[in-house]
């Protein structure tokens, strides 16, 4: 599937890219105008806005948990990884480490995540088991739930369960519409290790 050409947007796919910006549909860069925020420069928006009554209100739910959750940036970045690993979201995991860059995910940090859970501890931890327990299970065990609430306290511990959701949903989206991952963006890795030996 292809992302909307600039003659395609009008009121209603400006509104959906505004929902993600916090801009009214008017104040959202016309398509093919060169700024920064020109959605032609978003193949991904391109794409969501397609259906741009859905998009907008993805948008500006997925807006929330990027821009406003209480879950600390560093393991929101870590979850969004795994699950792009797990689900092979070539997309999802060139634009996420370099977005973890921002939040002090390193180099290091992203070898340790391809190979498994041992090169992580404390909360970091916790949360890499407990997604991987989601993915594997389809839900969290109560104990498992109970350890994200103490330590994250409630708030994190939900936006934990539905970063998992959402970027498992974006991972099938856009595997199904053949999105591309940014040129000079990182690289996915080979398949080479299952959920059950990231817990290893």
């Amino acid at each position: 599937m292809t992302p909307l050409a600039a003659d395609q947007w009008g009121d209603p796919e400006y509104a959906a890219f505004g929902a993600l910006l916090g801009l009214p549909a008017d104040k959202v860069p016309r398509a093919g105008s060169g700024e920064p925020y020109d959605p032609l420069n978003f193949d991904i928006i391109g794409m969501l806005a397609r259906h741009p009554g859905m998009a907008r209100l993805f948008l500006q739910f997925n807006g929330f948990l990027l821009q406003r959750g209480e879950l600390p940036g560093r393991l929101r970045e870590l979850i969004i990884l795994r699950v792009a690993l797990v689900h092979r979201s070539a997309f999802e995991w060139g634009q996420h480490v370099r977005l973890g860059a921002a939040v002090g995910i390193t180099d290091d940090d992203v070898t340790a995540l391809i190979e498994g859970n041992n090169g992580f501890d404390g909360h970091d931890r916790l949360v890499l088991d407990a997604i991987d327990e989601i993915i594997a299970d389809g839900k969290a065990q109560w104990p498992t739930w109970q350890r994200l609430v103490e330590t994250l306290g409630e708030h994190a511990a939900m936006e934990v369960i539905f970063l998992v959701g959402t970027y498992t949903l974006t991972a099938m989206a856009f595997g199904t519409w053949g999105l591309q991952a940014k040129p000079g963006s990182a690289a996915l890795p080979p398949d080479s290790i299952t959920t059950e030996e990231h817990g290893q």
